[in-house]
């Protein structure tokens, strides 16, 4: 913060306050790092968190976890910085327009000016060639699944446009990950890695309601679809329902990836459980009328993540 109590110059409205690229970043770089969402690190969180899941599961399946995996885990955190800003940056680029129509996005480095169109799109494509190339040490099958992930990633900005369901293009996108550690660390796709990649695609669809519900009016003003405005005031009926989908289906790819060790399987199971519990102390606190703490419990999910990364971990440890 400026010694004024003012906000620094281009920060954008729902950042993180005192976030350290206002706080340290070079001023020419700020308006880069602010359309990849630097300054705002929950959205790398929940690209990462599947990708740890995948890793540690599969490792969990084989019994065998080794220095390559915690390659993987590492690259992975890195590949999930640079591909969240460049989705990121796409998104902004494509939704240009309605961002200058609503109050929480208008301050966002395109819409506000900060950064031309063109300079966008030559960002987009330096996140991503570092990415691709972080992705060609996981080998030629997992480097085929990376790339299959970049339909989705290219869908999510439009489907708001011509479905209720946005959420779902989104989940399909931020959880491949738990299938890229998967096969990462297996060399092929089964089935539990599937049943893993769709419990995040429920979570995805449990978050990002409570979070699009900070724009329901403006969204209807200017035409743009969520499960935030098609839920309405029923919106914790359906997060329950998302929340049994998440715990069941996490549970069932555990159940699967391990099928001899029976601590192991139990410890891991606390990671569903763990995940749950906390979604329920979302709910429990869930007031959809208040931006505040909807953007306080959609933050929070980092933590609802890395719970299951801890009891894996420790499943795998035994």
């Amino acid at each position: 913060m400026t010694q004024s109590g003012k906000s620094p110059e281009g920060q954008v409205a729902d950042a993180v306050k005192d976030n350290w690229v206002d706080r340290l970043a070079p001023a020419a770089s700020r308006p880069y790092l602010r359309l990849s969402r630097a300054d705002r690190p929950i959205g790398t969180w929940l690209l990462y968190i599947p990708c740890i899941w995948g890793v540690l599961l599969a490792a969990l399946h084989d019994g065998n976890l080794q220095l390559w995996d915690f390659w993987l885990i590492t690259a992975s955190g890195a590949g999930a910085w640079l591909m969240r800003g460049a989705g990121c940056t796409w998104n902004d680029i494509t939704d240009r327009h309605f961002d200058a129509q609503v109050a929480r996005t208008r301050s966002r480095p395109i819409p506000s000016g900060q950064v031309t169109v063109r300079g966008a799109v030559l960002w987009i494509a330096a996140q991503a060639l570092i990415a691709f190339g972080i992705l060609l040490t996981f080998g030629p099958i997992t480097v085929m699944i990376g790339v299959a992930s970049l339909g989705f990633v290219a869908i999510y900005p439009f489907a708001k446009r011509f479905t209720w369901w946005p959420q779902v293009f989104l989940g399909l996108a931020f959880n491949w990950g738990a299938l890229l550690g998967w096969v990462a660390h297996t060399g092929k796709l089964e089935w539990p890695a599937v049943a893993l990649y769709l419990s995040g695609i429920a979570w995805t669809l449990f978050y990002d309601t409570i979070y699009a519900h900070q724009d329901t009016k403006d969204d209807a003003l200017i035409g743009v679809k969520s499960t935030a405005r098609l839920f309405g005031d029923n919106s914790p009926s359906w997060l329950w329902l998302f929340l049994g989908l998440a715990v069941g289906l996490m549970g069932l790819a555990v159940w699967a990836a391990n099928t001899s060790h029976q601590l192991a399987l139990w410890a891991a199971l606390m990671g569903p459980l763990s995940f749950g519990l906390h979604m329920i102390w979302q709910l429990r606190r869930l007031n959809i009328n208040h931006s505040g703490t909807l953007l306080i419990l959609f933050r929070s999910n980092r933590e609802t993540g890395l719970l299951p990364v801890l009891f894996f971990a420790i499943a795998v440890m035994l």
